[in-house]
């Protein structure tokens, strides 16, 4: 091959990466996934992957994790257990459609595993996950996992996943035309497995957890639980992680400005909770 056609080729790789660049930034959505609520919660927010794919994605990897479970006989082991965290999330979902209209029916799916671990989660399309380390090492009131749970129902509702999925999609794109263009070959993502490890492994932004709290403790005011369980909790867990803090707490400011943030937030959505009881 000359130095001529050389020349060309690369001029048409760079002109294909570039060009494919173009096009996933054309297809990316701005989208506003909830509403506001009484926290002001109206961060805009980019998608690359539509919910649908994400959703479907999100209930595979679901599915994977709670036969995982089942096989170590570690799903629903105690009844009391289930019961009452299936109680709390009854009560969120139904308070859900304050933040979207559609949520309250979602196919939620909510199941306790046996893990010493202090931690529960939510996929997107609301498959979430409790563990036991959560309700017995910390000994969780009511509200207080109602906090937890409405924590993680948050990153649902505002599709933290779907947003964490659509950057490592647009950074994957990238490596992969680059790739190709050097003649690396091409990578592939498998999306169940991203959003495996989106959710269990990899912590959230700190704008991302800073969103959960705020609906979290509107969430669980709507479902008539006191907000202010919220900074009980995050004492609790900041107690109980000692040297190395449970995961729920990775990547969040610091306790004090954590507490400061969740008393004032508690405060402006009290008058939701009072109208909740009354009901």
């Amino acid at each position: 091959m000359s130095r001529l056609d050389g020349f060309t080729l690369t001029r048409a790789r760079t002109f294909t990466l570039a060009m494919l660049a173009a096009l996933a930034l054309a297809s990316c959505q701005t989208v506003q996934t909830t509403q506001p609520g009484a926290v002001g919660v109206e961060r805009k927010q980019a998608m690359l992957l539509s919910s649908q794919q994400v959703n479907r994605s999100a209930a595979v990897a679901y599915q994977q994790e709670m036969k995982r479970a089942a096989a170590r006989s570690t799903l629903n082991r105690n009844p009391a257990q289930v019961a009452r965290v299936r109680a709390a999330a009854q009560r969120l979902i139904a308070a859900s459609g304050a933040f979207r209209a559609d949520a309250p029916g979602w196919p939620w799916e909510v199941n306790v595993v046996t893990f010493d671990e202090i931690n529960a989660w939510a996929m997107p399309g609301g498959k979430m996950a409790v563990y036991t380390g959560l309700l017995e090492r910390l000994k969780v009131t009511d509200e207080e996992l109602a906090a937890a749970m409405g924590h993680e129902m948050a990153h649902a509702l505002r599709e933290h996943g779907r947003e964490r999925a659509s950057q490592a999609v647009a950074q994957g794109v990238a490596i992969s035309v680059i790739g190709a263009a050097v003649g690396a070959g091409e990578a592939s993502i498998e999306l169940a497995q991203l959003i495996t490890d989106l959710t269990l492994n990899l912590p959230n932004s700190r704008e991302h957890e800073r969103e959960a709290d705020r609906i979290g403790v509107e969430l669980a005011a709507r479902a008539g639980y006191d907000p202010r369980a919220a900074i009980s909790l995050w004492q609790k867990m900041a107690q109980a992680g000692g040297v190395r803090p449970p995961q729920f707490l990775s990547t969040h400011p610091s306790p004090e400005n954590r507490t400061r943030d969740l008393q004032d937030y508690s405060a402006r959505v009290m008058p939701l909770y009072e109208s909740a009881r009354r009901r």
